[in-house]
């Protein structure tokens, strides 16, 4: 059977985007799916330099974990209309890890201007290692949140169907 993962990207302990991905994570365990969580704030990742960051230990740990996943889901906070800097510099620490990976994106904003934000990473991740991107991602703002809980009902149903997404994209090309 295929292997997920959830990885956060945020550095915020206050993060929507993490609170995106733990929903996810809860749904795919409520389901019984083979799933793991990575949250790369609890990690001692280095910045990308293209020479000893990729031997450190924060490095190796998270590219086994992509390496041993099928299918992932990134929840990153986007900033200035752009991924977070900390979701580019993971892929460039793991590199190779993530070729032929089934990747969905969920991602928190300010606002609703830059819901398109998540496109670079999508095309650099299918050109460069080949993943196939679920066309289907969750793309919430400040307003979907009530301090810990997502209150919005759209988009507790979206993070659902891009989890469900991710189950059925990597089963199909899987097995």
């Amino acid at each position: 059977m295929p292997k997920h993962l959830v990885i956060s990207t945020s550095g915020n302990p206050d993060s929507n985007s993490r609170r995106m991905g733990r929903a996810a994570f809860a749904h795919l365990q409520k389901k019984e799916v083979d799933c793991d969580w990575v949250d790369i704030r609890e990690m001692d990742l280095p910045l990308c330099d293209a020479h000893k960051c990729y031997g450190m230990p924060g490095s190796k740990k998270l590219s086994a974990a992509i390496e041993h996943a099928d299918g992932i889901l990134i929840a990153a906070p986007v900033y200035n209309y752009d991924v977070a800097a900390a979701t580019k510099n993971m892929i460039e620490l793991t590199g190779s890890a993530w070729e032929d990976k089934i990747v969905g994106f969920l991602c928190a904003a300010g606002g609703h201007a830059s819901y398109m934000s998540v496109m670079a990473y999508a095309n650099s991740l299918m050109l460069d290692f080949r993943c196939v991107i679920i066309p289907r991602f969750a793309f919430a703002t400040s307003h979907a949140f009530d301090g810990e809980r997502i209150n919005d009902k759209k988009i507790n149903e979206r993070i659902k169907q891009v989890a469900d997404e991710l189950v059925r994209f990597t089963k199909a090309l899987r097995t």
